[in-house]
């Protein structure tokens, strides 16, 4: 496994534990500003994860499609990815 996708995995373990949190908060009915703090941490952890598959990606996938001259589902990839990230 690389190291990379290391990384991924231990990312997406902790976010499984802060949503088991949150899900527990609302139970509890924990102060709403608790949570919304939390549901932030949350949304960072994801942004994070997608810059590291973003990263890679970018590393592999898309110098792999340039240099086989697919330039231009290259660039469909990147505009698609800007396009989703901006959401």
């Amino acid at each position: 496994m690389t190291k990379e996708k290391q990384k991924i995995l231990r990312r997406f373990k902790i976010i499984e534990g802060q949503m088991r949190g949150l899900h527990d908060m609302v139970e509890k009915d924990t102060y709403c500003i608790d949570i919304i703090t939390q549901t932030s941490a949350v949304k960072q952890a994801l942004s994070t994860i997608e810059d590291l598959l973003l990263e890679g990606h970018l590393d592999h996938c898309m110098v792999n499609q340039v240099k086989s001259g697919k330039t231009d589902k290259a660039k469909e990839e990147i505009l698609k990815v800007y396009r989703l990230k901006r959401k």
